[in-house]
């Protein structure tokens, strides 16, 4: 796991230059005056502040708050918020903690992030940093994974309202209402050697192994060995889809006869309808075609350490 103790990884230098980018409508814990409270006893009683009501206005705040030199990016919201704030600071001189406020947060879930206030910010404010690859869709980036088809008609499905009133769950009801998704013919071509060719239902890219609710896509992903892992999956009808799943909960997709997978560094996909797809849970509009790579190295996370772990008030 990315969080886990490794030689390796930078050990931690205390924030010079503190911004916070907060979704005002994101809750957890004691809300955005628990997490002023707790940055204050860190010794950040008044760092650089921005409220968002949407995840879209998060990407001109994080660029204006590296571009004043702060050196710690703390973001409050859920994948949404974390994603637009990573597509806009990778590649420059700041750290990354997330206080993981939204439904899946996903990035938090792999990096071993809990969705406590107080745990999240002294990850943040005292552990170490670490940089990882991140994955590069249609221009717009992505830090733990995305979907085409399937997967993305699932994200539109629990995004309209689902999310707030069931949580969770919201992801199951979607996933079931999904399976209606009609397979297409695709293409794909991954590092520049034809790979797929055939009806598809869905196409997942990764950077990281685990999808909400503890499934797991790609048990094998490794987030800086500059490699995208690439699945498609041929299921096209409910006892197809109810074997996909089981692998998915088992942490051994690789193993069902209804998905390829594979990994490389830059996949071209061609499908035959305009499909929409998501980066991070983030549903974006229909495309026919879409490129992807990845960039070793862009993002810096703040990882939990043993000075996380022994700290005391």
């Amino acid at each position: 796991m990315p969080g886990a103790a490794d030689e390796s990884v930078p050990t931690f230098k205390r924030p010079r230059s503190v911004a916070v980018v907060a979704h005002r409508k994101k809750s957890l814990g004691g809300g955005l005056p628990e997490l002023r409270r707790t940055l204050a006893t860190h010794g950040i009683p008044d760092p650089a502040w921005y409220e968002i009501s949407k995840s879209k206005e998060a990407t001109t705040l994080a660029e204006k708050a590296v571009a004043d030199g702060v050196d710690l990016l703390i973001i409050w919201g859920g994948d949404g918020t974390v994603q637009r704030c990573l597509d806009a600071v990778a590649g420059r001189d700041v750290a990354i903690a997330i206080v993981p406020a939204g439904t899946a947060n996903l990035l938090a879930a792999n990096l071993g992030i809990p969705d406590d206030v107080g745990a999240a910010v002294r990850i943040g404010v005292l552990g170490d940093r670490r940089p990882l690859d991140i994955g590069v869709l249609n221009g717009k980036r992505f830090a733990v994974m995305a979907g085409v088809g399937f997967d993305a008609h699932m994200m539109l499905i629990a995004d309209g309202g689902l999310k707030e009133r069931w949580g969770q769950l919201a992801y199951f009801w979607a996933a079931i209402r999904a399976t209606r998704i009609a397979s297409q013919r695709v293409t794909i071509a991954v590092d520049g050697s034809a790979w797929f060719a055939g009806k598809a239902a869905g196409i997942l890219l990764g950077q990281m192994g685990a999808l909400t609710s503890g499934l797991v896509a790609f048990p094998d992903a490794v987030p800086d060995d500059g490699q995208l892992e690439v699945a498609v999956i041929t299921a096209d009808t409910w006892t197809h889809w109810l074997r996909v799943l089981y692998r998915l909960v088992s942490g051994h997709p690789e193993r069902s006869p209804l998905a390829r997978t594979t990994r490389g560094s830059t996949v071209d996909i061609t499908l035959d309808q305009a499909t929409p797809y998501e980066l991070d849970g983030s549903p974006r509009k229909a495309k026919k075609k879409l490129s992807a790579s990845i960039e070793p190295g862009a993002i810096t996370v703040c990882v939990a350490n043993q000075a996380v772990a022994s700290w005391r008030p």
